[in-house]
Formats: structure tokens, C-alpha cells, sequence
């Protein structure tokens, strides 16, 4: 391994720094990685912000995911050249992370890249598709199908978003993408949308205990008024996977549709999911829902640009997935 290596780091302040590091400067772990992409994600950008409080202290590198290969190994159960993915965890909040030529990790966050994937395209898929991935799984082990309707989607143009999308879209669903971005409905439609509304037409100006049923199941990364919104409109025994906060942490719903209709909110955790989940739906997104589109909803970034991408997502001007190369 080389001596010294380039790092993105942060010291809370709302900025990061490109910075040269040593292999004896990375935390305990152990499995070493050569990292070579990583990708751009909200909790990213909200970790350069000390009084977010995402991270736990700084100076930290952040990068809550990251495909590499084994550099080195104290554990039998990876060896050097393994292709790997790291996400979740403690990962970019706890412990550094993915925004580095090298990085250490404990084995246990540790996932085997699944055939199907390349290295690239796993982090194309990243924490978001992963999300996604999760989501759609979780609304199918409850016995969603697509003979049951329309599903909505809710920030369709964010990682999460287009990556359900998509997914959903290969798995034979009638996709109802939800949008404030009028300009985005090509590029909705290409991932797989049947159907496009917008943001004011799944958040009302006055939410009811219980709205005209409309969706058979719901994936959505915002949360607060609009999730209150879909769990009033799902069809009789539907469900939303609920994964975000965007859209704030409080739900102004009530018990109706959970003991009108029987449905149900199921909470999509990545980040600390069992290992045997983690590794069956990272088998699912390099294999059934693996999108078609995968290029078509990624842009390449390099460290000189990641600092301006931490900002535009946060400002929610990255549409799709920004993968950071960092080596080949």
C-alpha cells in the first residue's frame, strides 16, 4: 500500500478539505479497503454541518458508502483483492469514511460484492438504491404485488427516488412518480414512471383522517405532512416504507387509516439492518431489481467537485445519483 493517500475531511464548519493522510492514520478495523467510488448522499452533506449533530466529532471523513477492494485483512473471512461494499453503520458520522483512497473498517460492516454488480455500479446503486432495494423488498415480504395498483413513489428525482423508481418499474409495477420538478418528467419517465404528479397533488392544503384510496403501496424518503398524507390515501390493507425526513419528523396523521383500512407503515432502517438482510437484498439489487437505467440516473464527480455536490444536495439541486470516482 502507499505511504500517503488523498482524503476528503471535514471539521464540522459547513466546508471539507482535500488533505493528504498515512495508512497509520486510519481508524481500527479490520479490513483495509482501496477505495474506488463512493457517493454523494444527503447524511453526507448534512455531516459537514457540526450543529446538525450527524456525526458524532470531528475533524471526520465522511462518506457513508464506499466499493474498494481488500488491501489488507485481519480476519479470514476476506482476503486482499476481494471486491467489497461498505455502507450504513457508523460509517462518515462515527468513523471515517468513503471519501478516501483508503479506508478501514470492522469486518462486520463488510459486504462481498454479489455477482451482477461491478464495483461501479454498486455505488451507483449506493446507500440510496440500497434504500430503495430495501423498501420494495420489505413492501413484497408483506405481500405486495403488481396486481394490486398503482404505487407511488414520493421525491422521485432524489437517489432514493429514482432508484425506487426504476426498481419498481423492472418488478412489472405501475409507477406513480411524485415531483416539485415540473422539468424532470423525461427523465422520471425514462427510469420507469407510468405516471407523474406533483408534489401539491400528494400533499393537500387541508389532510383528512382518510382520503379517496388511490395507492396500493407507497415508498417514501421525505416524511412529515406528505408521509400523513399517503397513509391517509393507501388502498385497504396497503403500506408505505417510510425512509427519510425530508419533508420534516413529525406526522400530522391520526389512527384511521391504520384501523379503518388496515394498513400499515413499515420503517426502512439501512443503516443497521441485520448482515443476513443486508447481504439478501444486495443479492436482489444486483439481480432482479437491478435498474435498466443505471446510467442514466448518474453523474461522476472527482474530489475537486465533491465539496460543491455536499452543498447542492442539501439545497436539493442533484437529480439521480453523483458517484465520487476516486480511483480506478
Amino acid at each position: 500500500m502507499t505511504k500517503t493517500f488523498r482524503a476528503f475531511i471535514t471539521d464540522g464548519d459547513k466546508s471539507g478539505r482535500i488533505t493528504e493522510r498515512t495508512i497509520d492514520e486510519l481508524p481500527k478495523g479490520e479490513v483495509t479497503v482501496k477505495v474506488h467510488y463512493s457517493g454523494v448522499n444527503y447524511k453526507d452533506g448534512l455531516a459537514l454541518d457540526a450543529s446538525t449533530k450527524v456525526a458524532k466529532d470531528y475533524p471526520i471523513v465522511p462518506g457513508i458508502d464506499l466499493s474498494g477492494e481488500v488491501a489488507a485483512s485481519d480476519t479470514e473471512e476476506f482476503k486482499p483483492g476481494d471486491k467489497v461494499i461498505v455502507t450504513s453503520f457508523e460509517l462518515g458520522v462515527g468513523h471515517d469514511g468513503g471519501y478516501s483512497e483508503y479506508a478501514r473498517v470492522p469486518a462486520a460492516w463488510v459486504v462481498p460484492l454479489p455477482e451482477g454488480l461491478t464495483l461501479r455500479e454498486a455505488m451507483i446503486i449506493g446507500t440510496a438504491g440500497f434504500t430503495a432495494a430495501l423498501s420494495v423488498h420489505r413492501l413484497e415480504e408483506r405481500g405486495t404485488t403488481p396486481e394490486d395498483g398503482p404505487v407511488l413513489v414520493t421525491g422521485a428525482t432524489g437517489g432514493v427516488g429514482s432508484m425506487a423508481v426504476a426498481m419498481l418499474a423492472k418488478r412489472g409495477y405501475h409507477v406513480t412518480a411524485s415531483t416539485g420538478k415540473q422539468s424532470e418528467h423525461y427523465y422520471l419517465k425514462k427510469l420507469g414512471a407510468a405516471e407523474i404528479i406533483s408534489r401539491e397533488e400528494v400533499t393537500p392544503d387541508k389532510l383528512r383522517p382518510l382520503q379517496k384510496q388511490r395507492w396500493a403501496a407507497a415508498v417514501d424518503p421525505t416524511g412529515g405532512k406528505p408521509l400523513a398524507s399517503i397513509l391517509s390515501s393507501l388502498k385497504q390493507g396497503g403500506a408505505v416504507a417510510a425512509s427519510g425526513l425530508t419533508a420534516g419528523v413529525e406526522i400530522p396523521a391520526t389512527v384511521m387509516p391504520f384501523i379503518l383500512r388496515g394498513v400499515d407503515l413499515l420503517g426502512i432502517d439501512s443503516g443497521f439492518c441485520r448482515m443476513t438482510l443486508r447481504q439478501e437484498v444486495w443479492k436482489r439489487a444486483a439481480g432482479d431489481l437491478k435498474p435498466e437505467s443505471l446510467e442514466d440516473m448518474t453523474e461522476e464527480i472527482s474530489f475537486e467537485e465533491l465539496a460543491q455536490s455536499l452543498k447542492d444536495i442539501l439545497n436539493n439541486k442533484v437529480k439521480g445519483r453523483k458517484l465520487l470516482k476516486i480511483q480506478e
